[in-house]
């Protein structure tokens, strides 16, 4: 959790200071406009864009997809790749990324999916096991990408 709250302390003044530094516009991307959350899909800096977590939810169903640590995090990749092509990024354009695991034995498996989206000039990565993830997902997989 320290390293969570150390990541979040850092991005947030790297953020502020490139706000700071003037000419800067900052865009909040909201979830849905029919639902209200704590916190914006994405946010655009400049010309980074920061992802929230994305989990592995299937929207159609409402729930987590079944299958495992495997396909939690293809579903999650998926719905990560969706978030930056809305918002005019792709997955060549990730720069970092952070992966939550629910428990860090499972690294290997996240892994064998996770190298796939980045089959050349793979982000930056941090990992790390929790004590739980929301929804009771396996994990959780956040990302900064250049805008164009």
């Amino acid at each position: 959790m320290k390293i969570f709250l150390g990541v979040i302390a850092v991005m947030t003044f790297l953020v502020s200071q490139a706000v700071c530094a003037g000419d800067v516009e900052v865009e909040y991307y909201a979830v849905s406009p029919d639902i209200q959350l704590p916190f914006s899909e994405a946010v655009r800096v400049g010309h980074m864009l920061y992802l929230s977590g994305q989990l592995g939810y299937d929207r159609e169903t409402a729930k987590l997809v079944e299958g495992g640590i495997a396909a939690e995090t293809e579903k999650t990749l998926e719905n990560i790749k969706a978030v930056l092509e809305k918002h005019g990024s792709s997955m060549a354009e990730v720069v970092k990324c952070t992966v939550f695991l629910a428990d860090i034995k499972e690294w290997a498996a996240m892994n064998e999916v996770y190298v796939t989206y980045f089959p050349s000039n793979p982000p930056a990565r941090s990992a790390l096991g929790s004590s739980g993830l929301a929804l009771g997902a396996r994990t959780e997989i956040e990302c900064m990408a250049t805008v164009k």
